[in-house]
């Protein structure tokens, strides 16, 4: 008995019941309703795997039951419908392809726990879990990241359990003590009474209350998706279990077919992947190479038709399909070969802009010149936005067709405050 209703849920996927309350509230402009019955096949929410769905059937009338939760020890079945007749008879129907997904995928959470703690050590502690239809997360403490033959080595582990096709093994009412004594394993954050359930497959052996695959081999195969960090010391898996893990793979296998395909690769797509970088490093060179030749051409141009303002070389000009990466490299040589020189040039690539200044350092430290506030003061024709250091910074834009005008207003800008 839990709360108000008996639970069945853990023998029967439908029952007959009756309705013992039911109320209807409004949140957020929304209307739900809430039913509490005298009995129920409906699993709800509990030990992170998440409640049951389904419907409650009376002759033509049927009620979806969109979840199912736990609230002050009674289970509360939400649905967004209304009930007509609430005092007949209702057949209550469990989702059971989703009831059956769910509990695959909180049995391989017990397997995964079990996998983990034999592969890593038994310092690993369950922190947290969710189990859904479709997936589940196991949160775990351990003191670094899982390398990927640690990761191989959990999921072969569990997968063997899959194998062996445990039955599942429930002992009701069992006291805590002697629970402990069969090798039960707590949860985290669960709270137990004196007498507690304890659930077996195989040598997993822990204490839950939650719904589970009949034999483990139900479960297929365990295909661990992601690992990563959630705090100190603990550690996050999740996975995939049954058709998923089949959907998984098999896009993971589309994705290398397709990526041989591009590459036309016939053998070993790691060479063919591996080569293809080789190339691409040396065109990268060979770009950089012609970049460099090209920078030089383009600071000769720019120092060519530059002009004087108060006494300070002021160099400016658009470069026609020059990219960001240009910009600075032009910057930085100016700098490098001059001292008594303000630069500020732009580029555009589609709809972007750039904007490189270079104050070189003589002038930031002897008159108090600065790249960021050139950039700050011309920006806005670009209409964009940077910063940097006093002797480069830049800005990027959407508004390409305002580089003159930010050129423009630099010369301007550099004239007022050298007056």
């Amino acid at each position: 008995e839990t709360g108000e209703t008996v639970f069945t849920g853990y023998s029967v996927s439908e029952d007959d019941v009756l309705i013992a309350k039911y109320r209807t509230i409004r949140f957020k402009g929304k209307e739900s309703l809430q039913i509490i019955l005298d009995k129920t096949p409906f699993y709800a929410e509990s030990g992170g795997q998440v409640g049951d769905t389904g419907f409650l059937i009376a002759g033509s009338e049927k009620i979806e039951i969109v979840d199912t939760v736990k609230e002050n020890n009674a289970i509360i079945h939400i649905s967004h419908g209304k009930i007509s007749s609430p005092q007949e008879m209702f057949h209550a129907v469990v989702d059971l392809k989703k009831r059956l997904m769910t509990a695959s995928n909180h049995t391989a959470t017990h397997l995964l726990h079990h996998a983990l703690r034999k592969v890593l050590g038994s310092h690993v502690e369950q922190k947290g879990s969710l189990v859904t239809p479709e997936r589940l997360r196991f949160d775990f403490s351990h003191f670094a990241r899982l390398t990927r033959e640690e990761i191989r080595k959990v999921e072969e582990e569990a997968n063997q359990m899959v194998r062996q096709s445990s039955n599942l093994t429930v002992v009701e009412g069992v006291p805590m003590e002697e629970a402990r004594q069969m090798g039960a394993i707590a949860l985290f954050g669960e709270k137990y009474g004196d007498k507690v359930r304890v659930v077996s497959f195989g040598d997993s052996v822990e204490l839950c209350g939650g719904i589970h695959a009949a034999n483990t081999g139900r479960i297929g195969m365990i295909k661990i998706t992601s690992e990563n960090g959630i705090a100190a010391g603990i550690r996050r898996i999740e996975a995939v279990t049954a058709e998923k893990a089949e959907e998984y793979i098999n896009e993971k296998i589309e994705a290398a077919d397709e990526v041989a395909f591009l590459l036309k690769s016939t053998g070993n797509i790691r060479e063919s992947v591996e080569r293809m970088l080789a190339e691409n490093a040396q065109l990268r060179k060979t770009i950089e190479k012609f970049e460099a030749g090209s920078a030089m051409a383009l600071i000769k141009d720019l120092e060519e038709k530059s002009g004087e303002i108060n006494g300070i070389r002021f160099i400016s000009g658009v470069i026609e399909n020059g990219s960001a990466e240009m910009l600075k490299t032009i910057a930085h040589q100016i700098r490098s070969s001059s001292d008594n020189t303000v630069l500020v040039i732009g580029a555009s690539s589609g709809d972007k802009a750039n904007i490189f200044a270079m104050v070189s350092d003589s002038l930031v430290n002897s008159r108090n010149l600065s790249a960021v506030a050139i950039i700050k003061e011309i920006s806005g024709e670009i209409n964009g936005g940077g910063g940097g250091q006093p002797f480069l910074a830049s800005a990027g834009g959407k508004n390409p067709s305002g580089l003159p005008a930010a050129l423009s207003k630099a010369g301007e800008y550099l004239k007022k405050i050298t007056s």
